[in-house]
């Protein structure tokens, strides 16, 4: 049954079945033990939770958990995943866990784990081993807790942290929120609430464990909200956050939604003007504009894997200072190498009051190429399709397997294209870019004699 719950970056399920408070006490224990072994004997774990119905009862049995590995549990409250990545680093513990199913709809909850220095648990570093130890145990109450429990108000000091990514603002900014019913219903009073010339006008602010829309800012109906709102509110940008609020997503003053590769253009280039000749990372599936955006601000520009733990792991490892992803994760190297939504509202808040033009102004140079977004394809022999595609550009342009296949040819054709395997389904993921329309048309063509037709949405 735990086997079930356990996916590439965290743990998640169907509250009470197959996620209950039984399994939560399992997966406490289990991730105690692991990082005890981490780090060399009991510690502080710091659990937060969000706001929905579930997450107070499953933090209660993980912390019992933990307490029965000997770890003391730091319980910080209700809180975005993001405050967690902080308070691991700010209190020194060996370890965090956020009670949250992210962007998932209310019948769902979950664990993201974290190790020492907020670093990322996930399947291959750490989340197998803590299955493992979970799948042995008992039942709760098997094993007499000796870790102490002690509550802890993050708040000040988290607040603190963020406003320093936050520039003075020298003009008004209208900007419209929509919390998603979600923890930035909480940390967007909390740490904005007095900023000199910004004015928030909030939408779904209201934390209840139930949802207006999904919490979801990557599917495009739960943008239209955010959208409409700036348009009929007159707002200088519109922002749409997820459940747990460690991502987001920006609308323009014409209330157009900004690519998340885009928009890591844009912040790429005011990071690289602070700190000349910075490492700068993006998602491979990004646009090309933003290797050109940092190379031209006299940046390094680095490529990195899709997910959260390549990208903090390559980070850390090159000292970067900022990455972005598509997927709506920004990534800071002031923040521990770590992602948060909260300092990506800072930095675009600073970025827009500090310029001459409005935000639809600011990101029109950086949407240059037509792309294609993300298609799903239903292929039931991934590898020979992938190696077909591998086969077909192999001495006409530059091939590449960093993350799945990447063929490079914009030089010569126009255009490049990264298809990768999806770890859990049958499909492989395409996304596309091209000079031009006509391009990337010719080249989604002569690509479906492998991939065939795309699948049906909700893959």
């Amino acid at each position: 049954m735990l086997d079930k719950m356990f996916h590439a970056y965290d743990v998640r399920g169907v509250y009470p079945q197959p996620l209950n408070e039984v399994a939560a006490w399992k997966i406490g224990c289990g991730t105690g033990r692991y990082l005890a072994q981490q780090s060399g004997g009991a510690g502080d774990v710091l659990v937060g939770r969000d706001m929905r119905l579930s997450s107070e009862s499953l933090a209660r049995s993980l912390s019992d958990g933990l307490r029965a590995a000997g770890m003391n549990v730091i319980d910080v409250g209700t809180c975005d995943t993001s405050m967690i990545y902080f308070g691991v680093n700010h209190l020194d513990a060996c370890g965090g866990v956020q009670v949250t199913a992210s962007h998932n709809p209310p019948q769902y909850n979950g664990f993201k784990i974290s190790a020492a220095q907020a670093r990322p648990v996930g399947r291959g570093i750490g989340l197998d081993e803590i299955k493992e130890i979970a799948e042995t145990l008992g039942e709760p109450g098997s094993i007499e807790p000796t870790g102490r429990y002690v509550e802890h108000d993050l708040w000040d000091a988290y607040r603190h942290h963020i406003r320093t990514f936050l520039d003075p603002l020298p003009r008004l900014v209208r900007v419209f929120v929509d919390a998603s019913n979600g923890m930035a219903g909480k940390f967007v009073p909390r740490v904005f609430d007095d900023v000199e010339n910004l004015e928030i006008i909030p939408l779904n602010f209201e934390i209840t464990g139930s949802f207006v829309h999904d919490p979801n800012p990557l599917v495009a109906e739960n943008m239209v909200p955010t959208q409409e709102g700036v348009r009929s509110h007159s707002a200088d940008v519109g922002v749409c956050f997820d459940g747990d609020a460690d991502r987001c997503m920006i609308v323009d003053d014409r209330g157009k939604t900004i690519g998340c590769d885009h928009l890591t253009s844009l912040l790429a280039d005011h990071f690289v003007k602070q700190e000349p000749g910075a490492t700068i990372f993006y998602d491979l599936r990004s646009s090309r504009v933003v290797k050109q955006t940092v190379e031209r601000a006299g940046g390094k520009a680095r490529r990195s894997r899709v997910g959260h733990v390549f990208m903090k792991a390559a980070m850390r490892e090159a000292d970067g200072l900022f990455g972005g992803e598509l997927s709506g994760h920004f990534y800071f190297r002031n923040n521990f190498y770590a992602d948060s939504g909260a300092i990506t509202f800072a930095v675009v808040l600073s970025v827009l009051s500090n310029a001459n033009e409005s935000l639809a102004e600011l990101v029109t140079p950086y949407r240059a190429f037509p792309q294609s977004g993300e298609i799903n394809f239903e292929v039931p022999d991934k590898a020979a399709v992938m190696n077909a595609i591998k086969q077909r550009y192999a001495g006409r342009a530059a091939v590449d397997e960093l993350d799945g296949v990447t063929v490079d040819a914009f030089e010569r054709d126009g255009f490049w294209f990264n298809v990768r395997a999806s770890n859990t389904e049958p499909l492989l993921r395409l996304n596309a870019e091209a000079r031009d329309k006509s391009t990337l048309r010719h080249l989604m063509e002569t690509l479906a004699a492998d991939l065939g037709t795309p699948a049906l949405s909700g893959h």
